[in-house]
This record gives C-alpha cells, structure tokens and sequence, in this order.
C-alpha cells in the first residue's frame, strides 16, 4: 500500500473542511462539562473533574479503568446520546473558538481560531507538519480508545501560516455575533461560534491555503491517521486552526528541574565560562527581567541553585557549537532550549549522579519553588521559543528537543466531538 493517501474530490478533498459536529445539549453548564486534554490531566486530578458532573467528558476521555476502560467509554457514549446529553447539528459546520487567559508572569491575552476537520493523511503528503517524536504507548491508548467509541472528544491544536490575513479577518468577522455558548476553564474564558452553509465553506477554504502545522496533539493526530488505515471513511481530526499572525498564539518556555543528589553547581559554572559569559543574580525577582534582557542578546537562561542562589547564562557570540549532536540541523541548532540542553541541562543532570532525572514545568515560580525548598537539585528557567522556530523545525522536516513548546491555553475536550459511527467502511 502506498503511504499517500489518494486526493479526493469536491469538498472532502480540502485540506480542511465542515463537519457536523456534536456539542452538550446544555449549554449554562458547559464549565463543568469540559475538561483540558486528557494528556495535560494528573491521576490526582481526574476525580476533580469526573465530580463536576457525572456527563463531565473526562469519563470518556480518560474512562475508569475497573475493567475494560475503552468498552466503558463507548457504553457511556451511546448512554449519554440515548438520554439526548448532546446534540447533533443538522449541516456540516465550522466552530469559532475564542479563548482569554493569562500567562504565569501576569499578562492578558485572546487567542482565536477555528475547529474544522481537517484531513488524516500521512506526514509524506507534506500537507499536515509535525515538530515532535511521538512514543508508541500514547497512540495505543488513543487508538483502542477511538476504536471501541468511533468519536474523538478533543480537538488537536495547528498552525497556519495565514500570510495575507485572510483567516485571520475572517475569525475576527465572525466573533461579532452573539456566541452559542460560554464557559470557564483552569480559568481560561471560553466563547464558541457556529459557522455554516457558504460563511464555513469559505472559512475552510481560507484555513486551507496552505501547510498546516501541528502545534498541540502529535499523538492524537498520529493516531487519526493510523484509524483511517483501519477505517478510510475516517478521514477527518478535529483540529482547532490558528493563524500565525494572532497575536495571542503564544508559545510559553519550558523550563527544567534537575532532580537527585546534590547538584555541584559552581563546577558546572566554571566548567562553562569557555563558551558564556555568566553573572550571579542576588534577587529571585530579577530573573523574568534579566531572561527578557538577555534574550535580545542570545541564547541565554537563568540557572536556579538551593540557598537563593541563581546564575544568568549567556552563550558568547564567538562560542563554537560544531561539537553539538544537532550541528547539521540549522532549524534545530538555532534553538536556545536545544543549546541549553545540550551545554548546560545534561551538564547538571551528570552532577547529580545515577539517581539524577529531569522533569519540566512552563511555571517558573514553580521551579523556583522547588529548589529552594530543597526538593529539586537545580532549576534552569528558558527564554520562550518563537513560533516562527518552531515552524521552520517542521519545514526542515526536523525534530523538536523534548519538552520544548508549550502552546497556552490548551484547547478543552469536549466542545465538540467528530463523531465516525456513521463513517463504516
């Protein structure tokens, strides 16, 4: 078989397109019935939102697991649709999706965008680009998931270049109306539009004008992917279209925690003076202003150590980086948080012996937090990666570092489910 999917023709033959989309018939409780992905949720936090409501969407998208979990989503899907819980629309449609949030450091944004179908095909189509490795274990899960419920609850989050603005004017046009429903979220505003008839056609053909770029849900789309070769009629993942130019696509840094025994941090220090220039910071309420400072000048970043101290890392101008695993990968190479690791965040895991590990948080309160309670060996706070970056990774058909985005807000599960039932082959 061949690895590219053959092009369809009409309408279903657009890199995006309507859907007829199901959505809680129950629109004033929609707060307690969403949920954030289910990739983003703790084990500690899912009783949290299971109790909001027993048709809260974390039963289904991340079912209890007495028992088979993925016969019990499907059991409860067909319950809940049984006792009218959602409501089907009637055409194909698009889904304006506008959220206001505020990042950790304080500041206000708005992020919009459109949920279309946008197609399942293979990365080779050079259609739908990715900038992650994905890990079998996830799309496993998701996969049996979406086999025993024929429906995906969660909508992927992708890029578009968008260059003359068309999508962009387009989703600002349709946000003047009256929105159907409202909601709140990990305290994130929530306001959803339907577009239908020739306003979607058009809408999808603006989200459709060139490569889409996934930001959010390189497993889920992996997983879309894989279903459509079990099932062709499935062609479709719901996704939620950005255009590069909205302002409030940010993408936050994130940082890292080194875990373990003590971490000998003035060794590292000296150990890099070579190839950055490196200060002491006395006051914790200086690190924001000095990474803003410093990521004008370079790859830089702020290294936390227990007892109060940090250390503010720029990398010389003149610094070699032909040694770097990455040195023939322009797109990669150019990246701080890939520097960084390489130079200075293994250096530190190395000090903290055989017991060392990594975790990661877009907090930086958080990291700081865990160092000087002792809990975290040494934290390393980054600079944010641009969303131009990212894209250029994925146009060079290049891997990110691990843990390197994190797109905010995350786009709820639940708004709106792609439903495949009626999509058998």
């Amino acid at each position: 078989m061949s690895d590219r999917v053959p092009r369809l023709g009409g309408e279903r033959a657009g890199l995006v397109a309507p859907f007829r989309g199901e959505r809680y018939r129950n629109r004033s409780r929609l707060s307690g019935l969403i949920a954030p992905p289910y990739d983003v949720i703790a084990p500690s936090e899912r009783p949290m939102y299971a109790d909001r409501d027993r048709h809260n969407i974390v039963h289904l998208t991340l079912p209890a697991t007495d028992g088979d979990p993925y016969t019990r989503a499907a059991g409860l899907l067909a319950d809940w649709r049984s006792a009218g819980v959602f409501v089907r629309d009637r055409v194909p449609s698009l889904y304006v999706l506008r959220q206001e949030f505020t990042t950790p450091e304080g500041h206000r944004h708005v992020r919009t965008g459109v949920i279309g179908g946008v197609a399942a095909e293979p990365f080779v189509n050079g259609r739908v680009k990715p900038h992650e490795k994905t890990h079998p274990a996830p799309k496993d899960d998701r996969l049996a998931l979406l086999r025993a419920a024929q429906a995906t609850f969660e909508a992927l989050l992708v890029c578009a270049r968008d260059e003359d603005g068309t999508l962009r004017g387009m989703l600002e046009k349709a946000t003047q109306n009256r929105p159907l429903a409202r909601a709140e979220l990990t305290g994130v505003k929530i306001a959803l539009w339907r577009v239908a008839g020739q306003q979607a056609r058009a809408l999808a053909a603006a989200a459709s004008q060139g490569a889409l770029y996934i930001a959010d849900g390189h497993h889920r789309y992996e997983t879309a992917v894989a279903y459509r070769e079990e099932n062709p009629a499935a062609d479709r993942v719901p996704a939620l279209i950005v255009s590069l130019s909205d302002p409030g696509l940010l993408v936050l840094p994130t940082h890292r925690l080194v875990y373990g025994g003590p971490v000998d941090g003035m060794a590292v220090v000296n150990e890099l003076r070579e190839r950055f220039q490196i200060r002491e910071l006395l006051s914790q309420a200086n690190y924001a202003d000095e990474l803003a400072t410093l990521r004008n000048r370079g790859t830089a970043c702020v290294v936390v150590l227990p007892g109060g101290k940090a250390q503010a890392f720029l990398l010389k101008g003149g610094a070699s980086l032909g040694d770097l695993p990455f040195a023939n990968q322009p797109a990669v190479a150019s990246l701080d948080v890939a520097r960084i690791d390489e130079l200075i965040v293994k250096r530190l895991l190395a000090s903290a012996g055989d017991v060392g590990r990594i975790d990661y948080s877009a907090d930086p309160h958080h990291v700081i937090d865990e160092v000087q309670r002792g809990d975290a060996a040494a934290g390393v706070l980054l600079n944010p990666t641009a969303v131009e970056q990212v894209l250029a990774v994925a146009d060079a058909g290049a891997t990110m570092p691990q843990k390197s985005t994190y797109f905010m807000p995350k786009v709820p599960s639940g708004l709106v489910i792609m439903g495949y039932e009626d999509r058998q082959p």
